[in-house]
Order: structure tokens, then C-alpha cells, then sequence
């Protein structure tokens, strides 16, 4: 369930609701299967409790029956032993076996404990003394000021998995990272560049070899660590507050404007995750983090990956090569114009160095960084101003050196303060809502939900009847048993009065008259009695066994049944649900809620349905036998009403807080597994430690105020109690006269039983309205806005071959992701031709990726958009997502095989996915495990690099053969040759398809068809390269490009200009490596054809895509436009 919420937005893109909906349901009703298990045995233990006191009553009279001491079966005798077998029955019928199960459930979690417990650790020192060393998993920290901080590898082998049929992470690796110097680290993807930091953590296991570490260190994440908090506290993480460093760290990691515009500024509350910032934010967090916390060693694992040109040079200028100028720094990057600068690269590939030195000693020595990492040309441009800077840096630094460097660096590229101040433009934050808590009494509807998700009316009467005929049964034995030893005892009183009668007058007057004390001794068939008690005992054990299985059956049901609908509404829920709630907070509700209704609730509604009637019972049985009771019993009643009212309204509300106070326990939780790395780097376990328990604590005290109120009402009621037993004791005895022996005993044996009964059936029924508070949560989950429906309705359902073109046509389009959120898109239109490649540009915050959640329609938009015509508001989810392929910018795989991550439905062969792992260069790494596609993906994908994650994304896209592709900022993560065979394959599988791509980097789309440029929600310009460049200083794309530097605009206007005179050279092109599917007329050969004109549309003539009504059913496209 974690793996799904956290990635649900990709699930919805790739419409994976329907498998991973599978999936969870087969693992639910594997549990179910469990749960009905358990739930038999306990009805076997409440079914027989309840008829407990009679089985052992009948067993004490059977026995005097076949003793012949039928005699002494009367009333002293019966009820002395009732009394007595009340007593142990708690003990002996429900206790023992409760006993026994806790026991051996107790023993299972021991088990599941201890295996955790004795889990490898790592074996790290957290307490940090002057002049002391400490070895982690091979790694040497020298904990002491100096001047001589650092880092040294030394033929370092290490692995992730301990066995030996799985290759060394790293191999024979050796480095130094001197003082004050700068290394960066580079390699292809999977290389083991992020290993060679984890390493330097600790976290990678050394097999041989050492790593040696002297310095406090800091760690900056790939994958940023944003927890749920003030952005101000995850900047200072802990550390004590310092105005002027706080505000120098904000201004260098240019989060100044960002500040700006929160509600709160650095208070503002921020979501699990980060999942109101946007990547760059988070970044820029995460490195501010590291910033504050002052360390001697920096490691950073390409932190500016998910920043924009200008926002990164102005980090990269400010951060790296200024404010920390004095640390030792490792660097892993793909962004290689920053290489000139560092005083030290290292080579990887395949977890091994193959070459390591300076820049100007590797290229001396033949290698040639052009071939080995395909530099973009907008890097390669600014390598000679910053080898300005590294001729600077070769010579005893200064500020004013440093300074006087960052300018020459700066003269042909925008990113200084200023410049960010100007132009810059954050993006907005969607804040957390607070979770939903109701107020008040359970609503009888949540009752009423409960027993219909349970079962029909028919389960529910059969349940109704037995409940009542066990109930009356019971009376009824007592009732019979009473009558019998009342006559009994009358047979004993008249035999007991002949035998002291005087002596028979006939034995003087001869008298021959009938004795009349032997006349009126009364006759008790033993037997009689005996077989219709036996057959009520019977009675009452079967239709007690009869009730308890149908109820459990129900909760079971009910259960089962509430789960799926959750799980359903959930997986269905939009986008603003998943972005404004923690995950923390969405899997309280499948874990805590879910185990309440499966585990706790069944058996206390059981025990309230089975001591609410049998209380009920008892008061009217004693009423009815002595109705003088009723006098004590009205002002009870109102008594009890007043402090049952009383208490339910406190703990009701103590119930909700225990269950809000829950959810950060499970949130805090989960955001530290998911930051494990960064926080053992900074050694903040401690106070993660603490905070955790500040959570469980404030957790602690909700819940003991809620076990003190019911001891509050216990108290009372007993004293109730007391007063009732009280009351019938001496109306029984002032009334004894008119009463038969018999049933006062029953009566006084039933209402001192009433003393602890009443106690906890109303107890019982507080906790039950209490745990209904968790149905009532899970009721509220199944009530949540869902998006649109996945299937289109049938006379909506567009063709088998749509879309043909994957034409692209918006008109006054506008998005706004909540009704109270301000419009992210403002009436935006464009025509995008079908086989277009669409560059799409724009400062952070200008609307980009709203673009993808108004086409995949995660928010539903405003304004009409078509694809080949067909409104996209007219069709089902699934039939719209499924005609786009989409590279997300953050590569999400799931916990299962490699397979399953790339074909959910099992709709390909073995042979189609590795063809299309050879296509994304991961047929050689998925190839040499052994289990090949089988290959487990562990959670998170973390057993892949992040490039690798992002060559599975592509490799889903290739499966896909979708006309219309999305590229979300997709080669971030990756190193210049992995970008590269990501456009060529983008090139050669997709040249039929509409590709539009989301870039932070100009170069990768500067040979698009056309460049869209967002700004603020709004198109400002749409046109070829070549127009929007011709433009010049008014235009915004210019403008952008010129902040690259005077280098850079001429470079990739040369670019623009190549590629526009090689659109326009290449013939029309009537053949696509992309395999069209077998039911499309495009099989036949008629391919979209390349861009032919030189304004990088299609050429109306050759395409056979000229307009929509030749491709697409025509009478389906004129009735979507009349509708």
C-alpha cells in the first residue's frame, strides 16, 4: 500500500489501477482467508461461553440424577452452585481460551520481532569525541577539528548483497579527495557513482579494502528527502538557529523568491514528500539542509539535475565554488562543463575506475571527453570560461580570487542574484490539508453501511432470530430449572411434614379414616424434568454456536467489503487528494481503521449485542418476579442515562484524538524510512529518535485518557450496581412471603451477576461506538471525489484506430487544480500537426507540467482539447491515457520482477521486452543477473541506479506504441551518452509519433519542430527554432537563450539553423521502425512521414494525416463536435 499511494500518479498514467488493483485485492482475500479462520475459532469460543453456566448446571443435576440423590435438587443446593459455576465462568469459559489464543499470537509477534531484531546493522558510533577514530562497515571517521578534512579510498570492494554469485557495486575503487578541493565523479548510468557516496556513509557494505573519512559529513541526495514540517525546520534540521547563516544559505540556494510567496513564508507547513514543491524546490532545500549544517565534507549526488540552467549555474557559482570553497567536495554529475573546474575526476564504469586525474592530465593522456561522454553542445561552450575559474583555483585562493573568477564565469551566462531576483519565477505550493475528524454521535447510518456491507436482509434476519431464540432459551432453562427444584422442594417440605406429624390416632380408636398428610405429598418426575432440560441445554448450545458463526460471517463480510470499496475510491481519487494528504495519513486508515474493523470490532459488537440482551434480561426478569423492584429501578435508569451521556461525549472525542494523533506516528515513521540515508549521514538519528518518540508520546497520552475515562465509568457503574443488587435483596425479603423460595434465588443470583455484567456491557458498548469511529473513517475514504470514468461510453468509444495522427488541437484551455487554487493554465490554444516533435520551455513555475496534467487529465481542464479531433473530455480515462506514452521526470518502479514493472497485464512476450531493454541499453544488465526478467525490484527501485529507473521508463514508453509521446524533463538524472541513445531512440521508435518534451535544458529540444514557451500559465510564443530565435531581444525564447551567454546563443542558433536545413532536406519518410499494432490500416505501410517543411511542420501533401476528417471516423469526430 505504501508503494502504491507513493506512486500513485504514475499508476494512473500508465492506467495500472486495474493490475495493481489485482494485486491488492489477491493479498487482501489471502488475509481474508486468515481472518475468517480466526474468526471460527472464536465463534467457537463465544458461541459455548454464553451457555457456559447452564452446561454446568445441567452436568451438576445429571450427576445428583444418576447418584439417585434426585432428592436433594432444590433451591439451597441449585443456586449455591449457580452462584459459584458465575464465578469461574469468566475464568474458565472465555479467559482460558482467550489465554490460549493471545498466547499464541504473542508468540508470533515475538518471532516477527526478534527475525527484525537480528537483522545486520550498521555498526556506526554515534557519539563523536575529539581525538577519537571509529570504524563503520569498514569506514574510518576521524572525529577531530583539523585542517586537513578529507576523504581516501583504498582499493575499496564493496556490494549490496553478501553473496557471491552477485557482482561487486564496486570494484577495487581508489581515490583521495584532499582538502579543499573538488572531485567530481562520472560515469555512465549504473556505473556506481551514488555507491561510491553510500560507501563513504557507511551504508555500503565493504567487503575488502578501506574508506577513510576525516570530517564531520554532509550528504545532498539525488532523490531529495522533504519531510512533513516548516520549510524552515527541514532547512535547520535540528541545528540551532542562526539568523545572518540562515539567511546567506537562503540567497545562495536562491530560495529567496520561493520564500516570498508562501502563505507563511519559511513557516509554511510543507506535505509528506515535498509534495507541494516542485522538484527544483526540493533540491534546493536539500542542499540549503546541507549548507546549514556546517560540515567538514561535502557529498553531493548531482543536486542540480533538477534545476533549470540559470537557477543551477547560479548554485554551482554561489555554492560549490564560493560558500564552500574550503571543503573538500565530491561532485557526481552528468553536466560535464563543470569538469574544467574540479581538481579531480574520476572515471566509473561498471563499478571500477578506469581513469582519474585532472582535466588537463586526462586529456594529456589521450582521453577524449567529447567521444567518451557525448558533450551537449551547451556544455561544451562553457567548459572555456570555466576553465577561466580552474586557472584561478590552481593558485592560492582568495575571496577576491574566487570572486574575480565567478565574474569571468559569469560573463557569458546569467546566474547571479540579481538576475534570479528579475526573472525568476517560483512556483506556487498547494498547502496540506488538515485531516478530516468528525464531531458528535456515531450517525446510525454508519451502522446501518456497516451491516449492509455485511450481508442482506436474509443474514441479518436469520441473525436477528437466532439471537433472540438463544436469548430466550437461556431464560427459559433457568426458568424450568427453578420450576423443578421449587417442586422439589415442596415434595421435601411435605415428605419433611409427615415424618413429624403426631403418631396416627388409629393406633387408639381404632379408626380406619385415610391419612391425609400422605395425600398431599406433590409428585416431581424427575426424569420429565430431567429430558426437557437437557433438550433446552441442547437447544441453547446450538442456536448459540448458530448465532456466533452468522455473526462473525457477517463481520467478515462487512469488513472485506468496506475495504475493497476504500481501496477502490482511493486508487479512483484525483490528484489533489493524493498531493494534499500525507501518505502517513491514507495508510492510518488501511492499517489502524482496516485492523479495527478486522481484528476488534467483531468481537466487542458481539460481546455488546450478547451482554446488552442478556442485562436486559435480567432487569425485566427481576421486575417481573418482584415488581417492587421497579421503584429502585427508574431513578437508576436515569442516573445511568446521565453518566453514560456524560462519559460518551468525552470519550468519544478523546477516541477521535487518539485516532488523529495516530497518523503522524505512522507519517514520521514512513518519512524516515524514506530519508534514512541523509539522516545517518548527518548523524541525526538521535534526534529523529526523539522527535519519533514526541509523536508516539503525545500518541501515548491520548490513548491513556481514553483507558482513565473508562475507568472513570467503571467506577460508576458499579456503584450502580451495587445499589440495584441492594434494592432486590430487600424487596425480596420484604416480599418473601408472597414469593416462591425458587425464583427469589434466581432473581438474587441474577442480579448479583448484573454487577459486573452491567459494568462492562456498557463499557462494551462505549468502545463499540468508539471503534465504529474507525468505520466511520474507513465511510469517509469510499465518499471521495473520483476522477471521470476510466471506460467511455459506448456511443463515445472512439475507434479502434485512433488516433491515427496524434494530432493535438486546444482552444481557451485553463487549469486550475482546485476551485479556491488560482489557474495554473489561462486560455491557452495551439495546433500541433500530427508526427510533430514540440519543445516545451519555460522558467520553473510557468506551467509546464500542468501541461501533462491537462492532457492526461489528472485535473479535469476547462476549455475544449482534441486529439485527432476527438474531445478528450468525451472519452473514458483509460482509452485517453492509453494513446500517450509518457517519460516521467521521476522514474517510479515497484517491489516485484522486472517484468512486472514493464507489463503489468502480461500482454507481451519475453522477446518484445527484450527487444525493448536492448532499445534502452538494459538487455546487457538485466541479462547478467540470474533470474532475468524475473529479476526482483526491491522497493523504490533501489537496486537501480536513477538513470537506470529512467531506461525502464523508456522501455514502458517503446511497449507502449502510443502516437502521442510525453518526455517530462526525462534526462536529468542521466549521463550525456545515456541521453544521447535516449533521443536516438526517441528519434528512431517514435518518428511517426507527436513527441512533446518538457526541458530545463535548451539544447535537447532546440532541434524540435516547434518550441512552445510558457510563462505564467500563458503561450507567449509557439514557432520553429529558427522563428522564435529571428525574433531577438523581444522575444522570450531569445531571451532565455541569451542568458546561456553570447557563446551560447550563437551556438545554438547555429544549431537551429542545421537542424531546420535538415528537416527540409530529408525526403518524406513512409517507413517507422515503430511496430503498429495488427488492427491499424498504418501496418499496411502508411506511416506518418518525418517533418518535411522547413518551418518543421508536416507537409500537408505527403502526410496522409492532412486533416482530421481523412484520418479518424468521420461520423464519430462530427458527433463528439456536436455533443
Amino acid at each position: 500500500m505504501n508503494e502504491i499511494i507513493s506512486g500513485i500518479r504514475i499508476i494512473k498514467l500508465y492506467c495500472w489501477e486495474k493490475p495493481f488493483g489485482a494485486l491488492v485485492e489477491k493479498l487482501r482475500r489471502l488475509e481474508v482467508r486468515q481472518l475468517r479462520r480466526t474468526r471460527r475459532v472464536q465463534a467457537c469460543v463465544m458461541g459455548p461461553f454464553f451457555a457456559t453456566s447452564q452446561v454446568s448446571i445441567f452436568l451438576f443435576v445429571l450427576a445428583y440424577v444418576l447418584t439417585g440423590r434426585e432428592e436433594e435438587i432444590r433451591p439451597g443446593t441449585v443456586f449455591l452452585v449457580m452462584g459459584v459455576v458465575q464465578c469461574v465462568r469468566l475464568t474458565c469459559g472465555l479467559f482460558l481460551p482467550l489465554g490460549a489464543q493471545n498466547l499464541a499470537e504473542t508468540l508470533v509477534v515475538i518471532r516477527r520481532i526478534q527475525k527484525f531484531l537480528l537483522l545486520e546493522e550498521l555498526h556506526r558510533v554515534t557519539n563523536q569525541k575529539p581525538a577519537n577514530e571509529h570504524v563503520a562497515n569498514g569506514v574510518s571517521h576521524d572525529i577531530y577539528k583539523s585542517s586537513s578534512y578529507g576523504v581516501e579510498l583504498t582499493n575499496l570492494t564493496a556490494k549490496w548483497d553478501g553473496s557471491s554469485t552477485v557482482a561487486n557495486t564496486l570494484d577495487d575503487v581508489s581515490m583521495r579527495v584532499q582538502p579543499a578541493s573538488l572531485v567530481a565523479v562520472i560515469g555512465p548510468v549504473g556505473s556506481g557513482k551514488t555507491s561510491v557516496l553510500m560507501s563513504i556513509l557507511g551504508e555500503l557494505p565493504v567487503q575488502s579494502g578501506s574508506v577513510r573519512a576525516q570530517g564531520k559529513i554532509a550528504y545532498v541526495s539525488q532523490h531529495p528527502w522533504i519531510f512533513s514540517g516548516s520549510l524552515r525546520q527541514n532547512i535547520l534540521f535540528g541545528q540551532h538557529w542562526d539568523q545572518h547563516r540562515y539567511d546567506k544559505i537562503i540567497r545562495i540556494c536562491a530560495l529567496s523568491r520561493d520564500l516570498s510567496i508562501l502563505p507563511k513564508g519559511d513557516a509554511t507547513l510543507i506535505g509528506d514528500r515535498g509534495v507541494n514543491l516542485s522538484g527544483g524546490q526540493k533540491a534546493r532545500v536539500s542542499l540549503a539542509r546541507a549548507l546549514y549544517m556546517d560540515a567538514d565534507i561535502y557529498l553531493l549526488d548531482d543536486p542540480l539535475a533538477a534545476v533549470d540552467t540559470a537557477v543551477g549555474k547560479h548554485i554551482f557559482d554561489k555554492c560549490i565554488m564560493k560558500y564552500l570553497k574550503d571543503k573538500p567536495r565530491i561532485l557526481v554529475t552528468h553536466q560535464v562543463q563543470l569538469l574544467p573546474v574540479a581538481d579531480n575526476i574520476v572515471i566509473l564504469t561498471e563499478g571500477k575506475v578506469v581513469s582519474q586525474g585532472t582535466y588537463a592530465e586526462l586529456s594529456k593522456s589521450g582521453v577524449n571527453f567529447s567521444e567518451l561522454l557525448k558533450l551537449s553542445e551547451e556544455e561544451t561552450s562553457g567548459i572555456d570560461q570555466c576553465s577561466l575559474v580552474n586557472q584561478d583555483r590552481l593558485s592560492p585562493t582568495s575571496d577576491q580570487e574566487i570572486t574575480s573568477g565567478s565574474k569571468l564565469a559569469r560573463s557569458g551566462s546569467v546566474s547571479s542574484v540579481e538576475s534570479l531576483g528579475k526573472d525568476y519565477v517560483p512556483d506556487s505550493v498547494q498547502l496540506p490539508e488538515e485531516e478530516e475528524r468528525e464531531t458528535g454521535a456515531i450517525d446510525v447510518q454508519v451502522f446501518l453501511s456497516y451491516f449492509k456491507a455485511g450481508g442482506g436482509v436474509l443474514l441479518l434476519s436469520a441473525l436477528l432470530l437466532f439471537l433472540l431464540l438463544a436469548q430466550g432459551l437461556f431464560l427459559v432453562s433457568d426458568w424450568w430449572l427453578a420450576r423443578w427444584t421449587g417442586k422439589m422442594e415442596d415434595r421435601h417440605n411435605a415428605l419433611k411434614a409427615r415424618v413429624q406429624s403426631p403418631v396416627d390416632q388409629t393406633m387408639t380408636t381404632g379408626s380406619s379414616a385415610p391419612n391425609s398428610t400422605q395425600m398431599d405429598i406433590p409428585e416431581a418426575d424427575t426424569y420429565w424434568n430431567l429430558y426437557v432440560y437437557a433438550g433446552m441445554i441442547v437447544a441453547l448450545i446450538a442456536s448459540s454456536l448458530a448465532r456466533a458463526f452468522i455473526f462473525f460471517k457477517l463481520a467478515v463480510a462487512a469488513s472485506e467489503k468496506l475495504h475493497n470499496l476504500m481501496f477502490a475510491r482511493v486508487l479512483r481519487a484525483t490528484m489533489a487528494f493524493f498531493d494534499t494528504n500525507p501518505v502517513g495519513r491514507v495508510l492510518n486508515r488501511f492499517s489502524k481503521d482496516i485492523g479495527q474493523t478486522d481484528d476488534l470490532l467483531p468481537w466487542t459488537m458481539f460481546d455488546v449485542i450478547q451482554n446488552s440482551l442478556l442485562t436486559v434480561a435480567i432487569v425485566v426478569l427481576a421486575a417481573v418476579l418482584n415488581p417492587w423492584v421497579f421503584v429502585p429501578v427508574l431513578p437508576l435508569l436515569v442516573l445511568f442515562v446521565l453518566v453514560r451521556r456524560y462519559y460518551v461525549q468525552t470519550s468519544r472525542s478523546v477516541k477521535r484524538l487518539e485516532g488523529t494523533t495516530r497518523s503522524p506516528v505512522f507519517s514520521y515513521l514512513s518519512a524516515s524510512l524514506q530519508g534514512l540515508h541523509t539522516i545517518r549521514a548527518m548523524h541525526m538519528e538521535h534526534k529523529l529518535t526523539a522527535e519519533f518518540d514526541a509523536h508516539q508520546d503525545l500518541h501515548t497520552e491520548a490513548w491513556f485518557l481514553f483507558l482513565t475515562t473508562s475507568r472513570w465509568l467503571g467506577v460508576r457503574l458499579d456503584w450502580l450496581s451495587v445499589i440495584f443488587t441492594a434494592s432486590v435483596v430487600y424487596s425480596s425479603l420484604l416480599t418473601a412471603d408472597a414469593m416462591d423460595p425458587a425464583f427469589v434465588g434466581l432473581s438474587v443470583v441474577y442480579t448479583m451477576n448484573l454487577m459486573g455484567l452491567f459494568q462492562w456491557a456498557v463499557r462494551q458498548s462505549v468502545e463499540l461506538e468508539n471503534q465504529m469511529i474507525s468505520v466511520e473513517r474507513v465511510l469517509q475514504y469510499t465518499r471521495l471525489p473520483i476522477e471521470a470514468d476510466l471506460e467511455s461510453k459506448t456511443d463515445h468509444k472512439p475507434p479502434d484506430t485512433w488516433p491515427s495522427c496524434g494530432s493535438l488541437q486546444a482552444k481557451g484551455v485553463s487549469l486550475q487544480y482546485s476551485n479556491s487554487a488560482p489557474f495554473v493554465l489561462r486560455d491557452i490554444s495551439f495546433d500541433i500537426k500530427g508526427g510533430e516533435k514540440i519543445g516545451i520551455v519555460g522558467r520553473t513555475g510557468a506551467g509546464k507540467s500542468s501541461l501533462i496534467t491537462t492532457l492526461f487529465r489528472l485535473a479535469e481542464p476547462e476549455g475544449e482539447l482534441t486529439i485527432d479531433g476527438v474531445s478528450i473530455h468525451r472519452l473514458g480515462l483509460h482509452d485517453l491515457r492509453q494513446a500517450i506514452s509518457i517519460i516521467p521526470q521521476d522514474p517510479v518502479l515497484f517491489t516485484g520482477s522486472v517484468r512486472r514493472n514493464l507489463d503489468p497485464f502480461d500482454e507481451y512476450s519475453d522477446s518484445q521486452l527484450w527487444r525493448a531493454l536492448e532499445e534502452v541499453q538494459l538487455k546487457e544488465t538485466i541479462g547478467n543477473h540470474p533470474e532475468n526478467l524475473y529479476m526482483e525490484v526491491t522497493e523504490g527501485g533501489s537496486n537501480f541506479s536513477a538513470g537506470q529507473r529512467q531506461l525502464m521508463c523508456l522501455a514502458r514508453a517503446v511497449l507502449g506504441n502510443a502516437r502521442i509521446l510525453m518526455i517530462d524533463e526525462a534526462t536529468a538524472n542521466v549521463d550525456p551518452i545515456t541521453d544521447e541513445l535516449i533521443q536516438q531512440t526517441i528519434r528512431s521508435k517514435f518518428k511517426a509519433c507527436t513527441v512533446l518534451t518538457i526541458a530545463h535544458r535548451l539544447h535537447t529540444v532546440i532541434d524540435s519542430d516547434k518550441i512552445m514557451v510558457l510563462d505564467a500559465g500563458n503561450i507567449v510564443e509557439m514557432g520553429t527554432p529558427t522563428e522564435l530565435l529571428s525574433m531577438g531581444k523581444g522575444g522570450a525564447f531569445y531571451s532565455m537563450v541569451e542568458q546561456l551567454g553570447k557563446s551560447e546563443l550563437d551556438h545554438l542558433t547555429q544549431l537551429a539553423a542545421a537542424s531546420a536545413l535538415r528537416h527540409s532536406s530529408q525526403p518524406p519518410s513512409q517507413d517507422s521502425n515503430l511496430p503498429p499494432p495488427a488492427d491499424r490500416p498504418e501496418a499496411n505501410g502508411s506511416y506518418l512521414p518525418e517533418v518535411t517543411a522547413t518551418n518543421g511542420n508536416p507537409d500537408p501533401k505527403q502526410s496522409p494525416c492532412p486533416d482530421v476528417g481523412g484520418v479518424v471516423n468521420k461520423a464519430f469526430v462530427e458527433e463528439n463536435t456536436r455533443l
